[in-house]
This record gives C-alpha cells, sequence and structure tokens, in this order.
C-alpha cells in the first residue's frame, strides 16, 4: 500500500520530476488546507498534479486555526443558512467517513445570561442547527439539551455561579489542523501528486496572457527551476495578494482581508469542566476547548496588516481572552496560567464593513487570467468544497474530459479500518509494550498508520521511551515526523508536527536539543546544524514570548522580528 511517505528523498524526487519538462495538469500553489485538499481532488480525478508550498505544510492559517470542525453557530445569526448547512455536511463526512482518526465529536456549553426570551432565542438557533446537521451531515451527534444552572456548573464546576441562569448543551467537533493538512498532503501524494516543501514560486511563465507555469526556487539549495502546467492553481490564503502581485499588468480579482485570531493554552487543572463552552463577547464569541491535558481559549478578530509570515500576539491580545473567559469563571484565570500562545490569519474576502468579525467566510473561485485559477476566503470546515470548486474551474480550462470529484468518497491514509483499530488498542499495546493510553494517543494522530510508528520502535527500543522535555509524545514520533511527514525544520516537528510549542510550559525548549539530535541523522544534519537549529528556535521563542508583553500590534510585531523568525 501507497501511504504517501514524504521522506527528504522524496522532496528530491517530487522536484526533479516537476522540473523535468513534462507538462502536469494541474499545478498547485500553497498547501494549506485548501491547496492540499486541491491536490487530493485533482489527483483523484486521474490528473497530473503538483503541491508546492513556500514554507511547510500547513505553516500558516491552517496550523493556527481554533481547531474546530463545525457549522457555525454565529453565521446563524447572519441568515447564511447554506453556508452553515454546507459547513454542518463536511463535518460529518470527516466525522464518519474521511478523517475518523483525527476528528471527533465534543459537547459545548452555552451559558445562558436571561431567563425567558434568551433561552427562546438561543435554543431556537441551536435547535435549527441541530435540523440543519440532521439534514445534512448524518454524523449521528446527540442532539442539543436544555440545562439547569445546577445541571450546567455539574457539567462545568468553573463556571460561576451568578454568571448564568441556565446553559444549553450542543455537540461539535475538533480536529488538530496542522496534521489533518499533513495528511491530505500524504494522501495527494498516495494518489501521484507531487509534493515538495520549502519551494517559493517567484514568478509565472506566460504565453501572451496565458499563465503555462511557474518559476520557483528552492529554499533549502537556492537551485532554481521553471515547471510546466496546463493550469495553475492559487490557493495561498492570506498571501494571495502576493501571489497576484507576480502577474505583471494584471488587476488583483481578488482583494483579501487578514484577520487575526490568538488563542491561549492553559493547562487542563486550571478550569474544571468536562465539556467546551462558548461565550458571547461584545463583538465575537469566545470558545474555552477541551485539547488533551490542555484548555484551547480563543479567539480575536481584529484586522492585521503586517508581518503575515509570523504575526504576533501581543500583550493586549492575551489580556483580552484573559478578561472575556474570566467573566465567566469562578476562579480568574492569570498570565502565569497561559502555557502556550499562538496567532493565526484568516482570509477573509473583503467588503464594505468596518470590522473583520462582520466579513464573510464565504470563499470565491476566479479565472483572472487563461491557465490560472484563484481560489480565497472560506473557512477550514469547508476546505473540501473550496478544493472542489477551485479544480472544477481548472477543469474547464483543460481540453481533456476531466471526471468529477470524488473525493467525498476518499479517506484519509489512516482512515481505513480506524474504529476496528481503536478496538484493538489494548492488543496493539500489549504487542508493542506501551501503556494502552499511549497508544490511543498514537490512534488519534495516526489512524491505522500507527503500524509504521511502532514499526519504529522494534527496530530500535530506545524510539519508545517518552520525549525528554515533552513526555506526552514518543521518541519515535519525531523521527516518524522526518522520515515520513514532510518535516524539514526542528520548528516544522515542534510547532507542527507534534504541538510542543504550545503544549509545553516552556514552549519546547527543553524538548529541542533532543529532538534536533533525533532528526539530525535522516537530515543530514552535522553537529553544528543541530546547535544553528536549537540556537533558531530558542531565540525565536524568546522573541514571541517579548512579543507577548508589548502594548499593541505595532509594538509586537517589532518585538517578534527583533530577531530573524523561522521560516513555518
Amino acid at each position: 500500500m501507497n501511504t504517501g511517505v514524504i521522506s527528504p528523498q522524496a522532496r528530491v524526487a517530487a522536484l526533479a520530476a516537476m522540473s523535468a519538462g513534462d507538462e502536469l495538469d494541474v499545478l498547485v500553489v500553497g498547501a494549506g488546507v485548501v491547496g492540499a485538499g486541491a491536490a487530493l481532488d485533482a489527483a483523484t480525478r486521474g490528473l497530473s498534479v503538483g503541491l508546492l508550498e513556500a514554507r511547510d505544510f500547513a505553516g500558516g492559517t491552517s496550523s493556527r486555526s481554533s481547531k474546530l470542525i463545525h457549522g457555525g453557530l454565529r453565521y446563524l445569526e447572519m441568515l447564511d443558512f447554506a453556508l452553515v448547512r454546507e459547513a454542518l455536511r463536511e463535518r460529518g463526512l470527516l466525522i464518519q467517513r474521511l478523517a475518523p482518526h483525527l476528528v471527533r465529536p465534543v459537547p459545548f456549553l452555552y451559558p445562558l445570561q436571561h431567563r425567558a426570551w434568551e433561552r427562546f432565542y438561543v435554543g431556537a438557533g441551536v435547535a435549527l442547527y441541530d435540523t440543519l446537521a440532521l439534514s445534512a451531515d448524518g454524523s449521528g451527534l446527540p442532539r442539543h439539551r436544555h440545562l439547569s444552572r445546577t445541571q450546567a456548573i455539574k457539567a462545568f464546576p468553573s463556571l460561576r455561579p451568578d454568571s448564568l441562569v441556565g446553559a444549553i448543551r450542543y455537540y461539535d467537533a475538533q480536529v488538530d489542523d496542522a496534521r489533518h493538512t499533513m495528511f491530505l498532503v500524504r494522501t495527494a501524494m498516495a494518489h501521484g501528486a507531487h509534493v515538495a516543501a520549502r519551494t517559493e514560486v517567484t514568478g509565472f511563465l506566460r504565453e501572451g496572457r496565458r499563465v503555462i507555469g511557474v518559476r520557483a526556487r528552492d529554499a533549502e539549495t537556492g537551485a532554481e527551476m521553471e515547471i510546466r502546467a496546463r493550469t495553475v492553481i492559487n490557493a495561498t490564503g492570506v498571501w494571495t495578494g502576493d501571489s497576484q502581485a507576480l502577474l505583471a499588468g494584471e488587476r488583483e480579482q481578488f482583494k483579501i482581508t487578514a484577520s487575526k485570531g490568538i488563542h491561549l493554552v492553559v493547562p487542563r487543572d486550571r478550569i474544571s469542566g468536562r465539556t467546551g463552552m462558548i461565550l458571547r463577547t461584545a463583538t465575537s464569541v469566545l470558545f474555552v476547548i477541551p485539547w488533551e491535558r490542555h484548555w484551547i481559549i480563543g479567539t480575536t478578530d481584529t484586522a492585521w496588516d503586517l508581518d503575515k509570515t509570523d504575526p504576533a500576539a501581543s500583550g493586549r491580545d492575551v489580556d483580552y481572552l484573559l478578561d472575556e473567559v474570566n467573566k465567566a469563571l469562578a476562579t480568574p484565570l492569570t498570565r502565569d496560567d497561559v502555557q502556550g500562545v499562538y496567532a493565526g490569519l484568516r482570509p477573509l474576502l473583503s467588503a464594505a464593513s468596518s470590522s473583520t468579525a462582520k466579513l464573510s467566510r464565504e470563499h470565491a473561485v476566479g479565472t483572472p487570467v487563461p491557465g490560472l485559477v484563484v481560489v480565497a476566503g472560506g473557512k477550514y470546515t469547508t476546505y473540501r468544497v473550496m478544493a472542489k470548486d477551485a479544480v472544477d474551474a481548472a477543469a474547464r480550462d483543460l481540453t481533456t474530459r476531466v471526471p468529477s470529484s470524488c473525493t467525498d468518497q476518499v479517506p484519509l491514509l489512516g482512515a481505513a479500518g480506524f474504529r476496528a483499530a481503536w478496538n484493538r488498542r489494548a492488543l496493539l499495546a500489549r504487542r508493542a509494550g506501551l501503556h494502552v493510553g499511549k497508544v490511543e494517543h498514537l490512534l488519534r494522530r495516526y489512524g491505522t498508520l500507527v503500524d509504521e510508528v511502532l514499526a519504529l520502535i522494534e527496530q530500535d527500543p530506545s524510539l519508545g521511551t517518552p520525549l525528554e522535555g515533552a513526555p506526552d509524545y514518543l521518541r519515535a514520533e519525531i523521527v516518524y515526523a522526518v522520515t515520513h511527514e514532510g518535516a524539514r525544520t526542528l520548528d516544522d516537528v515542534l510547532a507542527r508536527r507534534t504541538r510542543i510549542s504550545f503544549e509545553t510550559a516552556d514552549r519546547g525548549v527543553a524538548a529541542a536539543l533532543t529532538t534536533a539530535q533525533l532528526i539530525a541523522g535522516a537530515l543530514g544534519w552535522t553537529e553544528a546544524d543541530a546547535e544553528r537549529e536549537v540556537a533558531a528556535y530558542r531565540a525565536h521563542i524568546a522573541a514571541e514570548l517579548n512579543a507577548q508583553r508589548q502594548p499593541d500590534d505595532e509594538t509586537a510585531d517589532a518585538a517578534q522580528r527583533d530577531l530573524a523568525p523561522l521560516a513555518a
């Protein structure tokens, strides 16, 4: 079985194949969730496909979301029923068929502050949400339930009793966004796509107005190349404007506004609750989301026009989230409780609105010049629909007949047989000599590809021990990130293949040296190379912490860029 192994050697082979001169049917630029989804969509239609990413897979927005797969309750208030129903259908597909190993249901409480009208208003909205889900997704999630104040506090003991009169419990789902995107890339590769990260597009090849490919540069070697394709799909998210600017003399088709959202990560024992929680704020909503042994709290929604590669969270952002969540908590959180912070940018289609919280999350697909398709906007949950629409547009530009999309029937790698593997987890644990809880952790991260990780441990039993500085992870997972998942740097491993960078109190600093030593051999690093990677990672974390002490976006951005940021 081809499991889409993205080894260092596979990257070299992919770049060689794409630049060999043979014309691809489709070249996708940008390996966030939409670009990765487009590569999979095109490959499963029988097209020859290339996928390029300037940084790391999911290095931008697609690793820094709220990690929710949801319809979006607040879009019901905007009367955007079609978007909500579409998102709920995708939620059901992901839970049931496409990625049950990565996407799982989570209950949420919606605290009520007013007795009659609010319970009726919110209850009607959540009932509609359930009805749309029932007709759209078939995921079998429990329907909402009204709770008294006593019942709500029993479910979430950390709630301040005087902050609510009751609550409504409903269900949505969560995902590790970076791992899900990486699995999309690997699944596309398993279906024949050529994929390469750390390869920046520097220009478009043209014949008249028509785009016939791209010029690209290997960020690791500096080598420049030309890659020819019958159609190019631009799926660069918040960088859409930058990539459209490479079309000299052409007008931008889409205007993208970047909206910054930050999230706090706090240890699980700081908040007592058996569900997630959604809170209303003056401008939007705030989620408190269970995340393994932590909580994720977010998000903000503010315009951002500074560094897009590594957006900074300011002290004001951190204080805003703490102030909002503390309105509902009996024991307030302080900055000392914050273990991790991450910031991401949403690519919103611009509109005549004074607030990014009011801009639509719907997407658009266009063809600004022949041979080029641009896809922009949208939300994480509906990535597959965006990818399908982009490839549909590309197919209309091809002279041959192209089959329709089938990605609603294509499980990601690791999904097939997952439930049976989950039922066998105790047996897997005994065979591997691991605690069953550790095997559960592995199954939720790799699904049925867990056998590849366990094979590493069988070859080298020392890899079955916890990673120094981040004991929730096994040393085998670090090696696997490089040999199978395309990680090229220390930051790739600590920030995206694992979540050590925000799940540990020191943000991965203690784990950095051992991690570098584990991956050095596979990446061909010298001891000096490994030391440079560790020094760069530690400097980057220091710069992030400094930024989070600054009063506003401008000073935080300057502080974070004081030390050269790591390429995502």
